[in-house]
């Protein structure tokens, strides 16, 4: 729900506060006005701004107003009153500074505070939260609870819920058409994903507070998987600017998976997920093991085709060590304007093991597994096309199957996060990234 401003004014002030919502519309209208009778009236005639309206004052208004106090809808109260000809039937100012001390809700009685309340929205960012209530395992409403108190003290935070009607992509561009400060996501990988692709190029930051099964994106840029963790984060106010991709279309954070991945995706369901979090995909992981068929791959790289056989392709924009099958260089870089792409050729299902064993103990060390079937490539953008068509796993969803064009976005996205890893110097992207590229594409061609 949009933060809500409450306006109330004694028979006497109602020009006063007409006066008042003119000079402030430009700001009043990022708000959701309430206002009694009367009052509604002569602020949607002197400004034509939407005020939802209340009973008059006579009829309860005021403790209708108290209601979305004590319900935490309301982050300010304007009541400007007349204490020497108030008269009976006019709304009482005693109950409702009652219920805003005890909410902790700013009261102004006259213009002098009322400029004050003003002033300080202002200068008050306005935020977005869009929060996915079925992601993750624990209780939604106590996360978004707990969320909520966390932000709005320094945040004017308006709350989205995705539905399956309306998806976070939408709900992000509803926030950026409201001229929203930042906009922060709740939920797992998906979700972060929908509402980065929204981002592209807005320079609006994304805060991220994670709630999925795996979280690998807040992983990778070292973002808490703690709530209240990753609210200090945001409200810290430290940003990276980062890549993000397009995959046949869609935003990419994290990273395309082609065969195994997305095999392994698809078998690790909902269900299972609730049941055992993260465990899920390991355990569906493992059965895979056992089905994974080979496939022949044509990888295009600047104009040149390779082909050859492999059972697993992963295309990273992102990537934390624990997606194991994008740790072919030991590392994914998240800032060098480059993909980086593994391809996986093992025969069997013992190679297959070793060979995933030692990709996640080079991710551990950052150091690149030295590996005849394992071929690693950097690029900016591919087109992958395989016989058969393969599954294939966007940031954590399956989309459909190969063929794939991913193409990075080099300094695309600004996230709320913790200073980056610096890449070692080995591991630092090439001066001249085109020749590199077509260097490093014909020595795989040969060796492929």
């Amino acid at each position: 729900m949009t933060p809500t401003i409450a306006l109330l004014a004694h028979d006497t002030k109602k020009e006063t506060m007409a006066v008042f919502t003119r000079k402030y519309a430009a700001l009043l209208a990022r708000y959701r006005l309430i206002a009694t009778g009367i009052t509604a009236q002569r602020i949607q005639e002197a400004t034509g701004l939407a005020v939802e309206a209340l009973l008059p004052g006579a009829m309860g208004g005021d403790v209708q107003i108290a209601a979305e106090v004590v319900a935490g809808n309301v982050i300010a109260v304007i009541f400007l009153v007349d204490q020497a000809y108030a008269r009976p039937h006019e709304p009482a100012l005693q109950g409702l500074l009652r219920v805003c001390e005890l909410h902790n809700v700013m009261l102004a009685t006259n213009l002098a505070t009322a400029d004050v309340i003003a002033a300080s929205l202002r200068d008050t960012r306005s935020a977005h939260l869009i929060f996915n209530p079925i992601s993750g395992q624990g209780n939604s409403q106590q996360a978004l609870l707990t969320i909520r108190q966390l932000l709005t003290v320094e945040l004017h935070l308006t709350i989205h819920l995705t539905t399956t009607e309306v998806g976070a992509e939408h709900l992000a561009q509803t926030a950026i058409a409201a001229g929203a400060d930042l906009i922060i996501v709740s939920g797992g990988d998906g979700t972060v994903s929908a509402v980065a692709g929204a981002l592209i190029g807005t320079n609006i930051p994304l805060g991220v507070i994670p709630r999925g099964t795996a979280n690998a994106f807040a992983v990778a840029l070292g973002i808490p998987v703690n709530t209240q963790a990753a609210c200090q984060t945001i409200l810290a106010g430290m940003t990276q600017v980062v890549d993000i991709a397009r995959c046949n279309g869609l935003p990419m954070i994290l990273l395309a998976g082609i065969g195994f991945e997305a095999e392994t995706v698809e078998k690790a369901s909902r269900e299972v997920k609730d049941r055992f979090g993260p465990l899920a995909y390991i355990l569906a992981g493992a059965q895979q093991l056992n089905e994974q068929q080979a496939f022949t791959a044509q990888i295009e790289v600047d104009g040149k085709v390779s082909e050859f056989q492999a059972a697993a392709i992963t295309i990273a924009n992102a990537a934390p060590p624990t997606s194991v099958l994008a740790q072919g260089f030991g590392q994914v870089i998240v800032n060098d304007g480059l993909l980086e792409v593994t391809i996986g050729a093992a025969q069997t299902r013992v190679q297959a093991i070793a060979a995933m064993l030692q990709l996640f103990g080079s991710a551990l060390i950052r150091v690149a597994p030295n590996r005849e079937d394992i071929i690693c490539l950097r690029t900016k953008q591919l087109k992958v096309t395989t016989n058969p068509p393969q599954k294939v796993v966007l940031d954590g969803e399956i989309i459909g199957t190969t063929p794939v064009e991913v193409e990075c976005i080099p300094a695309g996205l600004t996230v709320f996060a913790p200073p980056l890893l610096a890449a070692p110097t080995a591991m630092a992207a090439p001066a001249a990234p085109p020749a590199s590229i077509e260097d490093n594409a014909e020595e795989w061609f040969q060796e492929s």
